[in-house]
């Protein structure tokens, strides 16, 4: 299956609810009531308040300055203004950088496929033939460490690990001595998904953060939360959240195959202001692609 046919049928859920809900008020005339009618649409489409609103005023001001009298006449309109949402945060391609150990460190609350989307991304680097270690940073749930051995095992990549309740930042200190005696092109590092509380979660990946500066400066570095699709509206907030506790530099958006919330991808690329890298759109472990905004509306509007 070709990626975008792959997404197109991974997207078929939200797609269903996404323009299924929202195109059936684009008919009749334009006028004030549509535009209320299409905020609340957008809404209930897990786009957010502040995204429903801006394409609302898009389409408003579209209007307004075409004299756009049928409804109709705005649906492009609004593909238009979701792809340029996704466009105007547009993310590089992951690559790894040559000559150099490259650091990914993944984040992201429990439950999210934050470990699974680090086996997948162990597969994809090393099926590219590079060399890749893992570091099991979350200390704090035993399951955490137990299922990055189990990926560590199926994709046949080292896994650096401690005992359960062990600094974590000590874990990245051996990991990154690890990855330099043995010559490795990636680390990838997972971390605890949620602590007692925030100030909490950002004095751990400060900490960690300053053990990556201290022992790997000229390391190529990445810092991914993972987000999963399903929770809608939830995955704006958490995106929120993060991006306050520690740099990032973008966004993994798993479950869209299984969920009908993908619409939130809008909200959560407009409200983080940060690019979607990553996909994931499956159990597999190919199942990880990278995002195209793109073939992303128009699966999204796919008829």
């Amino acid at each position: 299956m070709g990626l975008f046919n792959k997404l197109s049928v991974g997207l078929s859920k939200t797609r269903t609810s996404f323009t299924g809900g929202i195109k059936s008020i684009f008919k009749g005339k334009v006028d004030e009531e549509f535009f209320e009618e299409l905020e609340e649409a957008l809404i209930l489409a897990d786009v957010g308040v502040p995204t429903a609103l801006k394409l609302s005023e898009n389409l408003r001001k579209k209007a307004r300055d075409e004299r756009i009298r049928e409804r109709e006449q705005l649906w492009q309109a609004l593909r238009e203004a979701i792809i340029a949402i996704l466009l105007d945060h547009r993310g590089e391609e992951m690559r790894l950088l040559p000559d150099t150990l490259n650091i990914f460190l993944l984040t992201g609350v429990n439950g999210s496929g934050k470990t699974t989307t680090i086996g997948k991304l162990a597969a994809r680097y090393k099926q590219a033939g590079k060399k890749v270690i893992l570091a099991a940073a979350d200390t704090y749930r035993a399951a955490a460490a137990e299922q990055l051995d189990g990926w560590s095992r199926r994709v046949a990549v080292p896994l650096i690990r401690q005992a359960e309740g062990a600094d974590p930042a000590a874990v990245v200190f051996d990991a990154i001595a690890a990855a330099k005696a043995r010559h490795m092109d990636l680390l990838i590092i997972d971390t605890a998904g949620r602590l007692q509380n925030k100030a909490n979660l950002m004095a751990e990946l400060a900490k960690i953060g300053r053990v990556i500066e201290r022992e790997a400066p000229e390391a190529a570095r990445e810092t991914l939360l993972v987000l999963d699709g399903g929770t809608g509206n939830n995955a704006i907030s958490q995106a929120r959240e993060f991006a306050e506790a520690v740099p990032l530099t973008g966004l993994v958006i798993t479950k869209l195959d299984g969920t009908a919330k993908g619409g939130a991808v809008i909200g959560i690329v407009e409200e983080s202001g940060l690019p979607v890298r990553l996909i994931g759109m499956g159990e597999g472990v190919a199942d990880l692609e990278d995002f195209d905004a793109t073939d992303f509306t128009k699966a999204l509007f796919e008829e």
